[in-house]
């Protein structure tokens, strides 16, 4: 260990307890700074909570917590400083840290402030607190779109991904998929990344037929790109007809597969307007969708 650095007596050196994994820059330079002029420099938190003395299971006595802290690692000295402490102690007496070392021999150890990351991992229920702390940091968005599509003769409609047979069919540039369309235009505006005729305008003739799965896949590959994740979605179908319950199921696993989520992180529903409006009358087809997102933070 300390016998084996080969550097100057006056080097400053850092002591670490390798169970404390959570060291910052910020913590090694106030050390660095707290070493100046002193014997020693350790990291610590004033105690916080109140303190008391049991015995056989029972408090016996309180314990005052003014000036009380809670010493943390890394542990700063310089060189020479820990080596002569160490030869001053004690053979049969084992030390709790490297401060009391230094202090056993006379030297004044700086207290600066510690770090509540700064954890021990001692005890199983520790490691659920590390790995929380370990977890990339992200925020979450939520996006919305929403699609209108009107009604004309055909024997089919696209829903969601799924082909329904009907005797009606959606007019649209694409394949007027209007769940997968407002799916889309939701995962975009989650992202701020405009709408889907941004991506995909109507006035282009290359879109014209296009099934609308690889303008959703697209707009996944955007979040994605960004580091993101999404998390789950939720899509509502407001028609008087076709029925959409017998193909729910297909719906959703469509969906899943899409975008790549399980199946319990996807919703498809639907709702009539009650005979009201342009739904109402058979006119049209309406979608909405919701779309939870995770990015980086």
């Amino acid at each position: 260990g300390l016998a084996a650095l080969t550097a100057d007596d006056a080097e400053p050196v850092l002591i670490h307890d390798a169970a404390r994994p959570f060291l910052s820059a910020d913590v090694i330079a106030a050390l660095l700074q707290g070493l100046e002029g002193a014997d020693g420099a350790l990291p610590a938190l004033a105690v916080a909570d109140s303190l008391r003395r049991a015995g056989d299971d029972f408090i016996v006595g309180g314990v005052d917590r003014d000036n009380l802290w809670r010493a943390q690692t890394p542990q700063a000295f310089r060189l020479k400083t820990i080596r002569d402490a160490y030869a001053a102690w004690p053979n049969d007496e084992a030390a709790t840290d490297e401060a009391a070392v230094v202090e056993r021999a006379g030297g004044r150890v700086r207290l600066i402030p510690g770090d509540p990351r700064l954890l021990k991992l001692t005890y199983p229920e520790d490691f659920a607190m590390a790995e929380a702390l370990a977890a990339p940091r992200t925020v979450v968005r939520i996006g919305q779109g929403f699609d209108v599509h009107r009604w004309g003769p055909g024997s089919s409609v696209w829903l969601c991904g799924v082909e329904i047979p009907h005797d009606q069919t959606l007019i649209g540039h694409s394949d007027a998929d209007a769940g997968l369309h407002a799916l889309t235009d939701a995962i975009l505006g989650s992202i701020a990344d405009g709408d889907i005729g941004d991506h995909f305008p109507p006035s282009d003739p290359q879109w014209k037929g296009a099934a609308s799965d690889r303008f959703l896949v697209y707009a996944a590959e955007r979040v994605a790109a960004r580091g993101g994740r999404i998390v789950n979605v939720d899509v509502t179908l407001i028609c008087e007809q076709p029925k959409v319950k017998p193909h729910r199921q297909a719906m959703r696993e469509r969906l899943a597969e899409l975008l790549n989520l399980p199946l319990d992180a996807v919703s498809v529903k639907a709702t009539t307007s009650e005979g009201l409006g342009f739904t109402g009358r058979g006119e049209g087809l309406a979608a909405q969708a919701a779309v939870s997102v995770e990015l980086p933070g």
